[in-house]
Order: C-alpha cells, then sequence, then structure tokens
C-alpha cells in the first residue's frame, strides 16, 4: 500500500507542474515527497 501512495505522490507531483498549480501546493507535495525520500526523475531538453 505503502508504494501505491509514493507512486500517487509522484504522479501528482508531476502532474501539479503541468498544470502549473499553485506554488504552495507544489511546496506541499515536494516536502512530503522529501519526506518519504523519493526523487524527481526530470526529462531534460537538449
Amino acid at each position: 500500500m505503502r508504494e501505491q501512495t509514493d507512486q500517487f505522490i509522484l504522479e501528482a507531483y508531476k502532474k501539479a507542474i503541468e498544470l502549473n498549480l499553485e506554488s504552495d501546493f507544489l511546496l506541499l507535495l515536494k516536502e512530503e515527497l522529501e519526506r518519504r525520500n523519493l526523487t524527481i526523475e526530470e526529462k531534460k531538453v537538449s
């Protein structure tokens, strides 16, 4: 169950960025990711 929750938070964070949601919401999600020691795979544009 924990892995599903972790995956949900990762997906929510990525989607929040994509939708350009409020910075406070992004910060909340990012803090939770850091608390859980999860990392975001960032795509680099060449």
